[in-house]
């Protein structure tokens, strides 16, 4: 039975790593930086899996964009797209899930406060991103900050509110069928 639910966990795992890969290169090149449905994928994984088997969910879609699949923003993959201008992008969907994913977990039936974690999730991707992008543009921070985050505010924060808002019933739904566990 416990081999069961491991097969069902993975497989569950990698139908959600399978939707990142499908909405992450859905993107609309506005500059350096796209707008992207990778985060409103993380977060929707975050409500179908938790926090830790979610952020994996992410890590392992990392992975298979840095092998070389073209699963990244345009359809773009390999170390280059790490290594680019959005990498700090990349590294920080990391800290947003591991941050969302711990209020979620916690706040899942209260969508304020699971919206509050998103937001400092996404601030933590963003100074990630930002840091990077001035390195690796060779820009200050200031200039990174108005490429790299101003455009992207109101477009996130209307996913995160999505996410808010749809989520918990993702969840209440799988709790339902009997297909969420908190130790899941």
């Amino acid at each position: 039975m416990e081999s069961n639910m491991k097969i069902r966990q993975m497989a569950i795992i990698g139908v959600i790593t399978a939707v990142i890969c499908i909405l992450g290169p859905l993107s609309i090149p506005i500059g350096v930086v796209p707008i992207t449905f990778t985060n409103l994928a993380i977060y929707f994984a975050l409500y179908t899996l938790g926090m830790r088997k979610g952020t994996l969910s992410y890590i392992v879609y990392m992975l298979i964009g840095l092998a070389g699949l073209p699963v990244f923003s345009g359809f773009s993959g390999g170390l280059p797209k790490l290594v680019g201008p959005t990498g700090g992008y990349i590294i920080g969907f990391i800290f947003m899930a591991l941050i969302g994913g711990c209020f979620i977990d916690k706040f899942w039936d209260k969508w304020y406060l699971s919206l509050v974690g998103m937001v400092i999730g996404t601030a933590i991707c963003y100074l990630f991103g930002t840091v990077w992008l001035a390195y690796q543009a060779h820009m200050s921070l200031g200039a990174a900050f108005s490429v790299g985050v101003i455009p992207f505010i109101m477009g996130d924060m209307i996913k995160i509110l999505i996410a808010a808002l749809v989520g918990p019933q993702i969840r209440k739904g799988l709790m339902k069928a009997n297909l969420f566990r908190v130790s899941f």
